[in-house]
């Protein structure tokens, strides 16, 4: 895994070649900012060289990281996957006043991933032993004197918490509060953000319509798995590789049988575009839904496939 000399699989239409060096296990590079990733995985669910009916898909890459959740070098295994950026107005369209959802949505808004296969997931990383290098060490330790950031001085670990996907950058406080709220608007309250990065909700969009497609099953899709970057950019690409193995090694290891009972559960996708049958989990006027069930028939063969941004 991860493996820079790994077998090339000949196809077109990605950033990069898809590595599967043995057939169980792939490498996909998306390339970065959600264009890359929703155009590279189109490419792949709508080519003739993969059977994905039964493939498992790691979302792995870097990430930002919101300091009062997790910090530098850290692993993050996130449940929901929100858009702020869609709503950084002072307030959204339809809306009256700030805190309130919006009138009308794009349906890539929220996704919230299957939380039976993200604990398992959560539970496999947590065996890793996560490297750490001094210059991380001095990063961290200007948040040592503030209580209003105690994670961020604290050593990487693998945490439960949920990601922000933009092409915009930000940084300071009041952004940072920013994106905070709107996540939580966003979910009816149930998402704490502590990542930011480029691609996942693109990803997850362009997974769900495979599903939809019935060339993918979305229950397997269901570790969002996001890294820190600079200072402690080196550290952090380490850990990714440390923390995926683990598992990746649970999901194709026959000793795990659980696992994959997890990923047979009901998932459930937060967007809130009617074009999709079912009802979402997080809707205007909801706080507790009922989700929409994206079930495949479960087919033989298939590769296992690691998705990095």
């Amino acid at each position: 895994m991860f493996d820079p000399e790994a077998a090339n699989i000949p196809f077109q239409g990605f950033a990069a070649l898809p590595r599967c060096p043995d057939g169980s296990v792939c490498l996909l590079t998306t390339g970065q900012a959600e264009i890359n990733a929703a155009s590279t995985l189109s490419s792949l669910l709508h080519s003739r060289v993969f059977d994905l009916t039964s493939t498992y898909f790691l979302v792995a890459g870097i990430a930002g990281v919101n300091p009062k959740i997790a910090t530098i070098g850290a692993v993050t295994f996130a449940k929901y996957a929100v858009q702020p950026c869609a709503f950084d107005r002072v307030f959204p369209l339809g809306a009256t006043a700030p805190g309130q959802l919006a009138g009308s949505w794009d349906g890539t808004e929220v996704f919230e991933v299957n939380d039976a296969f993200r604990q398992k997931a959560f539970a496999l990383a947590k065996t890793a032993a996560l490297n750490d290098t001094v210059e991380a060490q001095q990063a961290r330790a200007l948040y040592s004197n503030s209580s209003s950031f105690p994670a961020g001085a604290a050593h990487p670990r693998v945490v439960l918490c949920d990601t922000a996907t933009s092409d915009t950058f930000w940084n300071g406080d009041l952004l940072g509060q920013m994106v905070e709220n709107t996540t939580r608007v966003l979910t009816n309250g149930f998402a704490e953000y502590c990542t930011t990065q480029q691609e996942d909700n693109a990803t997850l969009n362009a997974l769900l319509r495979g599903a939809l497609s019935y060339r993918v099953d979305f229950a397997r899709d269901a570790a969002a798995h996001l890294l820190n970057p600079t200072p402690g950019f080196a550290p952090s690409l380490r850990n990714l590789r440390f923390a995926g193995v683990k598992v990746v090694q649970g999901i194709v290891s026959d000793g795990t049988p659980r696992l994959r009972r997890a990923s047979r559960r009901r998932t459930t996708s937060g967007t809130y575009s009617d074009r999709w049958a079912g009802s979402p989990t997080f809707a205007p006027g909801t706080t507790e839904g009922t989700g929409l069930a994206i079930q495949n028939p479960d087919r033989a063969g298939g590769y296992d496939l690691t998705i990095t941004q």
